[in-house]
């Protein structure tokens, strides 16, 4: 989860992604913000994100965003 926060303070350092649970819905991730959080993701976690994942409620929050990380890294071993 670190690694995620790390990624996601690089983005926008003034917020806190350890409590914001509107980070799509908030408008503090742009669609410019989720394409480059999606590439930092699939290279530092070794994932592919589905298309079909690709929904706010994926994207909310540091802690939604961890558990389909997660849920995909399961499901490719």
């Amino acid at each position: 989860m670190e690694q995620l926060l790390d990624i996601l303070r690089e983005l926008h350092p003034e917020t806190d992604f350890e409590t914001e649970t509107r980070l799509v819905d908030g408008g503090v991730l742009a669609s410019f913000d989720i394409v480059m959080l999606i590439t930092r993701i699939e290279e530092e976690f070794d994932v592919v994100i589905p298309a079909k994942d690709i929904v706010p409620a994926n994207f909310n929050s540091a802690e939604a965003l961890y558990a389909l990380i997660t849920r995909i890294g399961e499901q490719d071993d």
